[in-house]
């Protein structure tokens, strides 16, 4: 099912909006926080769009009309990927019109899906503390990495570069420092905003302030308002080199539409074929029997009420 200007939602559609569990939900409806009503032919709870406009967080997503956010770069700009990973961030960038002059992974593998992906690509396998980019300094426009976040001591939100030496972000920042970017981007998990009660993120702001970069307030991203049929939910922190302006910059906007998992599979508005045909892991015969029971679109509670107290590990041999 696609979301777009939808009156509305279900509970599922919501919890995913909102990124609270469906039991929060049903808590928030039987206490009066968020009252859900019925839909007549289900019965199913599902939530009118008027009332989501309590949430700030969803404002412009319900009065999207589809923002593009598409951009053509006025020239070449390049990148350096740090914590490439197996690129994901890399090629979002070369989609955006950026080329990426080198990206550093540690672990083996996934250096050898770079190369496989991307034979173009400049990738360093090692260690990122033995990479110095010191070389590419004024040629560098953005440096990115999506940083394991691993804690280190501080004293108060004050932290300078020399007290983050010994963790990822250290070698981050000295990147940065190094080459002198336009702008840089950290890319982390949603529990980063909250770390240590925020100081860890507040240490990490700081030390971007001291190398010459004003941090944009951090925002969370939920990739399912992005065009991009997954929940997951990333931290950016963008850092701008202070001699710019900083009024140049803003986030994307919502795109008022959510894509789901047979949009990510199928041809349509996302791909332009169908991904290809894999047949995939084999269900043992019982169990295979037992699933084919459940409509396209339906769960467990299809099943006729004497597969319900068949323990599980008699009907999957």
């Amino acid at each position: 099912m696609v979301i777009f200007m939808k009156e509305y939602y279900s509970l599922s559609e919501v919890a995913d909006l909102l990124s609270v569990s469906k039991e929060t939900l049903r808590r928030w409806d039987r206490n009066g926080k968020l009252s859900a009503v019925r839909e007549p032919m289900s019965n199913y709870r599902v939530y009118h769009k008027d009332q989501l406009k309590l949430f700030d967080s969803l404002d412009i997503f319900l009065n999207s009309t589809g923002h593009n956010n598409k951009a053509i770069p006025n020239r070449d700009y390049q990148a350096i990927e740090l914590f490439a990973g197996a690129g994901g961030l890399a090629l979002g960038l070369k989609q955006a019109g950026i080329k990426c002059l080198a990206l550093n992974e540690f672990d083996h593998w996934a250096c050898e899906t770079l190369r496989n992906n991307e034979p173009g690509w400049n990738v360093i396998e090692d260690d990122v503390k033995n990479v110095s980019f010191a070389q590419l300094e004024g040629k560098v426009d953005i440096v990115t990495g999506g940083f394991p976040c691993q804690a280190f001591s501080y004293a108060g939100k004050k932290l300078g570069l020399n007290d983050a030496r010994g963790t990822l972000f250290y070698e981050f920042a000295r990147v940065v420092n190094e080459t002198k970017p336009a702008i840089c981007i950290g890319e982390n998990v949603r529990g980063l905003l909250n770390h240590d009660s925020g100081r860890t993120i507040q240490g990490m702001i700081s030390i971007l302030d001291e190398i010459g970069y004003n941090v944009v307030t951090p925002k969370l991203f939920k990739t399912i308002l992005y065009r991009v049929p997954q929940k997951r939910e990333r931290l950016l922190i963008v850092g701008i080199r202070k001699d710019i302006n900083q009024d140049l910059f803003e986030f994307p906007k919502p795109y008022g539409k959510i894509y789901t998992l047979k949009d990510a599979l199928k041809k349509g508005e996302l791909f332009d074929c169908d991904v290809p045909q894999s047949p995939g892991s084999k269900y043992p015969k019982k169990k295979k029997e037992v699933l084919d029971l459940v409509s396209e679109g339906g769960y467990w509670r299809e099943l006729p009420i004497k597969i319900h107290f068949v323990p599980f590990k008699d009907w999957i041999m």
